[in-house]
C-alpha cells in the first residue's frame, strides 16, 4: 500500500548541517546570475535558513528535498570523476564520503 502522505523531517548532526549549507551557498554563487534559476535560488536559500536553525530535525518540502538530493547526487558523480582521472584527491574524497552520507538520509 503507497502512503497518501510522505515525511520530509530529516535527522542532522552540526557537521552534515554545515555541509549542506555550504553546498547550498555554492550552489547559489553558481546559479544566482542567470535568471533561468531563480527559482532553485530560493529553493537553496530556503535550505539555508531551514539547516540555519539549532534543530537536529529539519522539515523540508517535497521540492528542496528533490532539488538538493539531485545537486548532490550530481556533485557526487563529479567528484567521483576527478578522483578517477588523479592520484591526489584526499580532500576531495572524503566531501564525496560526507555527500554519500547526506544522501543516505534521504533515502527511501
Amino acid at each position: 500500500m503507497k502512503k497518501l502522505f510522505k515525511n520530509y523531517e530529516f535527522e542532522f548532526d552540526s557537521n552534515q548541517k554545515k555541509i549542506v549549507t555550504t553546498f547550498s551557498k555554492q550552489a547559489i554563487k553558481q546559479m544566482e546570475n542567470d535568471d533561468r534559476f531563480a527559482r532553485d535560488v530560493n529553493i537553496f536559500k530556503s535550505i539555508i535558513d531551514k539547516f540555519s536553525s539549532n534543530n537536529d530535525v529539519v522539515k523540508l518540502t517535497k521540492e528542496e528535498k528533490t532539488r538538493l538530493t539531485f545537486q548532490l547526487k550530481e556533485n557526487t558523480k563529479h567528484l567521483e570523476n576527478k578522483v578517477k582521472s588523479s592520484w591526489f584527491f584526499t580532500k576531495w574524497f572524503y566531501k564525496n564520503k560526507q555527500y554519500n552520507n547526506i544522501l543516505s538520509i534521504f533515502a527511501d
